[in-house]
């Protein structure tokens, strides 16, 4: 996962609705965009940070077990999201123009499915204690991974 664009591969956590778009669902594709997201903060990390080659936690959320399901790499720079302005989608932003679109979105690319590693088995890891996503209060649906936590997930994921 080399990147010419920055020094070295940023990490990230990504949560998904397993219903609406699953690591089984990424594996059929391939690829998928990513979608609907409708915070500020996590289209900034999209649009500011996010790099080709960036590592990913495919995380699913909103579900019987959430947790870490598979690993994926952002295969793409930020690009607008054309959900924004289909009136059929649940997506759709009426305030949002062509010409000046709100939101962005990156392409992942599948790199493997893993065991489910569950938001409490997470929880539990002293290793994990400062992680982003654990934080009480945290809702964001993109969240920065320290490269010390991916090295810790990689031997939990194995």
């Amino acid at each position: 996962m080399s990147n010419p664009s920055h020094a070295s591969p940023q990490y990230w956590l990504m949560k998904s609705e397993p219903d609406e778009a699953s690591i089984d669902h990424l594996q059929a594709a391939g690829q998928l965009p990513w979608t609907g997201v409708r915070n500020y903060q996590a289209r900034n990390f999209m649009r500011d940070q996010m790099r080709i080659g960036d590592g990913v936690l495919f995380y699913h959320s909103s579900c019987p077990e959430p947790g870490i399901a598979g690993l994926a790499e952002v295969s793409s720079a930020a690009y607008p999201d054309e959900t924004q302005f289909d009136a059929d989608s649940p997506y759709f932003d009426a305030k949002s123009r062509r010409e000046e679109p709100r939101w962005q979105h990156v392409d992942v690319r599948f790199v493997r499915k893993t065991r489910l590693l569950s938001l409490a088995e997470m929880k539990r890891d002293p290793a994990l204690a400062e992680m982003r996503t654990l934080q009480p209060g945290n809702r964001l649906s993109i969240t920065p991974v320290t490269a010390a936590e991916w090295r810790h997930l990689q031997k939990l994921l194995a």
